[in-house]
């Protein structure tokens, strides 16, 4: 019972305070341990696709075993010391692991750089996508940080509460190790393509399940704040396979149903123009407001979840 009420603490600390501007944060720690790993093992290995693809499971076991391993003697060390002092600790991790907040002030950064400028709006959302912003319109500015907000739903919130209810602040750091290693280097490109193949297969697996009950969540919450849940329940069902992710176009189906709003279609990812097919239906034109229904939309499922969750460890307990 102290886990869940240290994973309820910590989502409600998010939702708060968000990410402390300023301070060292532990995913910061994850990254440069990618980096410096990436570095050594690029240094001793020969630049050929079998050897790359063996120093990518390498990587991938390095770093994830190493963030679940420190968080995990550090919270055996707390308890040895005192019960309470284990609790705080656990608490505070769960609060760092969590991104709820970040993603609806990223969202809300978009909206007011748009509303000075096109331009502005570009250099925002380019904060938070991987894509090529420079020659996107508005629509495409606001479809790309609602397509953000969905999809990271999963990644950012819903699917670390489901890891942190089932093995506390460990588990939780596991999971945001393999996320923070496909957003590093799951990449399908000259550098990644090898080095990185393990990394983005381990993401697909660890949120195969969360993406869906993100869906789930998102298509209730719709029905709950007034939103067509109907619609976003038929468009998840036509369009949730419609990314090169199987996991990525679970939330965005429902968002783009639920807003009767058409995202995705083709982008430019490193120079090169990438065909993609579009979700949902062109109901109605895009508008900056959708930002907010976004945002509203995927607070909206974490809450469902985050109740889902601990009435679920309740009764399992």
């Amino acid at each position: 019972m102290a886990i869940v009420l240290a994973v309820l603490l910590g989502f409600l600390l998010d939702c708060i305070l968000g990410d402390p501007q300023n301070l060292w944060h532990p995913v910061c720690a994850i990254g440069s341990l990618i980096s410096k790993t990436e570095r050594l093992l690029r240094r001793i290995v020969p630049d050929t696709p079998r050897a790359l693809t063996i120093a990518g499971v390498l990587l991938w076991g390095i770093v994830s075993a190493v963030s679940f391993a420190v968080p995990a003697l550090l919270l055996w060390i707390c308890y040895k010391i005192h019960p309470i002092l284990w609790f705080a600790v656990q608490t505070l991790f769960c609060y760092q692991i969590f991104a709820r907040r970040s993603l609806a002030e990223a969202g809300k950064h978009v909206y007011i750089a748009l509303a000075h400028s096109l331009d502005e709006g570009r250099k925002a959302v380019s904060m938070y996508v991987g894509r090529d912003t420079s020659a996107l319109d508005e629509t495409g500015v606001i479809k790309a940080t609602v397509e953000t907000i969905a999809e990271n739903t999963t990644d950012g919130v819903i699917a670390p509460m489901l890891y942190l209810l089932i093995g506390g602040a460990p588990l939780g750091f596991f999971y945001k190790a393999v996320n923070t290693l496909d957003s590093m280097v799951g990449y399908h490109n000259d550098r990644y393509e090898y080095l990185g193949k393990c990394s983005a297969k381990a993401d697909d697996i660890l949120n195969f399940i969360p993406a869906r009950l993100s869906a789930v969540c998102m298509i209730a919450a719709a029905g709950v704040l007034g939103f067509d849940n109907q619609n976003a329940l038929r468009i998840f069902r036509r369009d949730r396979g419609n990314h090169k992710s199987p996991n990525s176009a679970q939330t965005e189906s429902v968002c783009a149903g639920a807003l009767h709003i058409q995202l995705a279609g083709d982008a430019v990812y490193f120079g090169k123009r990438m065909e993609k097919p579009f979700i949902g239906d062109p109901d109605r034109p895009i508008d900056r407001n959708d930002i907010a229904r976004a945002e509203r939309l995927m607070t909206g499922a974490s809450l469902i979840m985050l109740a889902l969750g601990i009435a679920i460890r309740f009764l399992v307990l």
